[in-house]
């Protein structure tokens, strides 16, 4: 059997007609054999698929021909089953939601760094300027359970809407330090990430691509453990291989109900 490919991709964008875009892309995913989650938002799209490699890529090719998801990317994974079980396309009013709408990343992202390049600051401890470097996870608390980098702050959060109270409590306290905030793919930090400079902290950026991007360019270092992933693989490791059976959160839940 070959090989799945899975792939998660978001973008912010404005969008209209979503039920007439719905049923267009619901076709498409249904002729190709895809399984996932699409959220379709008037702010943007936010996609979790996967499939044969020729079909789903065939997919993303088909999408970008409409010139608001040209800009779209994907980060891609493999396993060796099928990780979703249906083809679900759903209508929300956010990609994520973060009850502040005067952040809207499709008007100016923000400051963001590279995996590579924060690498070289948690090799060094500091930014290029000499500043602190803190890591601050906009996760979930389950999320972080499985993993998280070493000497992240987070603050057991057990929903995003819950963050900008979270992170505004510790302004004063990180002034002096250079953020980096982030998430599984990136799509939570692009609207932590402009939250964090409107309340005034000035040194703080996105990881761009989220672990799953830094997992792919760098892998292990300075990260400790997995990253859970919302879909039946439920964990990836570094690697971007499914986490062994033995380290499943969810399997020991069970075992102790």
């Amino acid at each position: 059997m070959k090989p799945i490919l899975n792939v998660a991709a978001y973008l912010f964008v404005s969008l209209d007609e979503l039920v007439q875009l719905r049923a267009r892309m619901l076709d498409q995913c249904n002729a190709r054999e895809l399984k996932g989650t699409i959220l379709l938002t008037p702010e943007g799209i936010n996609m979790f698929l996967a499939g044969q490699a020729d079909s789903l890529r065939g997919f993303l090719d088909w999408l970008r021909i409409d010139p608001r998801f040209k800009p779209l990317q994907a980060k891609e994974s493999w396993s060796e089953e099928q990780p979703f079980k249906k083809m679900l396309i759903k209508l929300k009013n956010e990609i994520i939601r973060m009850n502040h709408p005067t952040i809207r990343p499709e008007e100016g992202r923000a400051n963001f760094i590279t995996p590579k390049k924060l690498q070289e600051w948690l090799d060094r401890g500091t930014d290029d300027l000499g500043r602190p470097v803190v890591m601050v996870d906009t996760r979930n608390a389950f999320e972080v359970d499985y993993g998280t980098f070493e000497n992240a702050l987070h603050f057991n959060i057990e929903k995003f809407t819950q963050f900008p109270e979270a992170i505004s409590a510790h302004k004063d306290e990180l002034a002096d330090k250079t953020l980096v905030s982030f998430c599984t793919g990136g799509i939570r930090c692009e609207k932590s990430g402009l939250y964090m400079r409107e309340i005034g902290m000035e040194h703080s950026y996105q990881l761009e691509g989220g672990i799953l991007k830094y997992f792919e360019e760098v892998g292990s270092a300075h990260y400790k453990g997995s990253c859970f992933v919302f879909d039946e693989r439920e964990a990836l490791e570094p690697t971007l291989d499914s986490i062994p059976v033995e380290h499943s959160i969810r399997k020991k839940a069970k075992l102790q109900n």
